[in-house]
């Protein structure tokens, strides 16, 4: 966080939190009350403050003030910050590199959801032709687009496919999942509340 944050938090300790406030888009945009915020300087800002707390919630820190996130779908979106024939590198919406994948997952509506140091977070749309070619088979060649199209069939049939993800040095399988399983699955909550109930069951509204 901001110095200027951590002070403001040591200075005034108990101003209230807000909710409902500040949402995150599935494309990684922050928006207030469904409007998009344009600056840079701000999202930026809200970006290097962005945390999570122990029940699973994610804020941001402004000031000494909590502003509690509404997520559209992931804590992350990951985006694709080189094209091919250049090693695959990815980043976080707020700006950070991820250098570990230890997960990958396709819903069923295609989505393409990893697992680094972060969190896990949905790659955005606009960034799937960069990332699928990363795809290869169980001997580690690449994934013919015949094929691909068969293993984006299946898994978003909630079927296995034998597909796995290469970034870096990481190679993870590629399984299916179900949207409405991932809040539970990986422990957030996506519209947090004022009295929370266990993460689990928040997020499933």
């Amino acid at each position: 966080m901001d110095d200027q944050v951590l002070r403001g938090m040591a200075k005034w300790p108990n101003v209230p939190a807000v909710y409902g406030w500040l949402e995150l888009d599935r494309r990684g945009n922050w928006l207030i009350r469904g409007e998009p915020i344009t600056n840079p300087t701000v999202t930026e800002y809200i970006g290097r403050n962005y945390e999570r707390d122990a029940e699973g919630r994610w804020f941001f820190q402004n000031g000494p003030q909590r502003v509690f996130v509404q997520l559209e779908y992931t804590p992350f979106v990951y985006r694709a910050m080189s094209e091919r024939p250049r090693p695959l590198r990815i980043e976080t919406h707020t700006g950070q590199a991820a250098t570990a994948l230890t997960g990958a997952w396709m819903d069923e509506q295609g989505a393409l959801l990893l697992e680094t140091e972060h969190g896990v977070g949905v790659v955005h749309d606009h960034d799937l032709d960069a990332v699928l070619p990363a795809l290869i088979d169980a001997n580690g060649g690449a994934l013919p687009e015949a094929t691909l199209d068969e293993v984006v069939a299946l898994l978003q049939d909630g079927r296995d496919a034998p597909a796995w993800l290469k970034i870096g040095d990481a190679n993870v399988k590629l399984k299916p999942l179900r949207s409405a399983e991932v809040p539970e699955r990986f422990d957030f909550v996506a519209h947090p509340t004022e009295h929370p109930e266990s993460p689990a069951v928040a997020s499933a509204r």
